[in-house]
Order: C-alpha cells, then structure tokens, then sequence
C-alpha cells in the first residue's frame, strides 16, 4: 500500500496538439501545459517537489512500451 495520497502524484500526458499536460488524478483540466516532456516535469516538480511523478511513454523504448508510466 502506498503512503502518499493521490494528491501526491502528478501525471505527464502527451496532448493531441504536440506539448505536455501536467494533471492531478482526477482532474478535468491540466494544472500546466509546456511545449516539451522535459519543461513539464520541471514545472510538475516546480508544483509540488515531493509529488510522485509519472510520465507517460511517448514511445517504444528497450525498458517498456508506449501509453505506459515511467518515472522521470
């Protein structure tokens, strides 16, 4: 069982237009949206530093599939 509440996890999504949502669980709209992965894990750390960030895979890679979380 996890010890942070979800209101310690902040999501990384990939948005149709292009840049990157960062979004509480739940949440209907994006708390920032940045032009890349990178600015957004700033900005998400930038939000709350002792979230747990969880990014979504934007691609195939060797350490797992695409539409899974990673941490950054």
């Amino acid at each position: 069982m996890s010890t942070k509440k979800d209101s310690d996890n902040l999501y990384i999504e990939r948005r149709e237009q292009g840049d990157y949502a960062v979004r509480k669980p739940g949440s209907e709209r994006a708390s920032a949206v940045e032009p890349t992965q990178e600015r957004a894990i700033e900005r998400a750390r930038e939000l709350n530093r002792d979230a747990a960030i969880h990014v979504e895979r934007v691609r195939n890679t060797t350490g797992g599939q695409r539409d899974k979380w990673r941490k950054p």
